[in-house]
């Protein structure tokens, strides 16, 4: 197997490297925060009690990931996050997470809060999927 590129001093093609992986850094001290995700579902009266629409309750006929992240001893103002398609990169002065989403999303439709009580960051995002027979908004 042999892949051509355009410039014979690389070591391989920009297609082989995973989106994100330019974030990975093993030397990096600051711990990982706990988190959590979560799938939301738009749901009516005709899913919940008629079924006509075809939803159920599996990940597959979800619209949004909700990913809860645990900050505790950290100030809004402290956070950066950075969301790509396929990843999410979240930075504090004392913890950093590098979540590789389960499904490609919009970057562009998120939304974050950061819940200063419970000292959470949720973090909505809209995922990206073809539409299908299930999918069709």
């Amino acid at each position: 197997f042999q892949v051509k590129s355009e410039n014979k001093k690389t070591i391989w093609n920009t297609e082989e490297v995973p989106e994100g992986s330019e974030f990975d850094d093993a030397w990096d001290p600051r711990e990982k925060p706990e988190y959590e995700i979560l799938f939301k579902q738009h749901v009516g009266t005709e899913d919940v009690f008629f079924g006509m629409t075809g939803k159920d309750p599996s990940t597959a006929c979800c619209e949004d990931i909700v990913i809860k992240i645990k900050l505790p001893e950290t100030k809004y103002s402290d956070i950066t996050l950075d969301i790509q398609d396929k990843v999410l990169d979240l930075r504090t002065p004392k913890k950093k997470l590098l979540l590789h989403l389960p499904y490609p999303v919009n970057s562009k439709e998120g939304r974050a809060r950061f819940l200063s009580e419970e000292e959470t960051l949720e973090v909505t995002l809209r995922v990206s999927r073809k539409f299908d027979f299930i999918n069709f908004s």
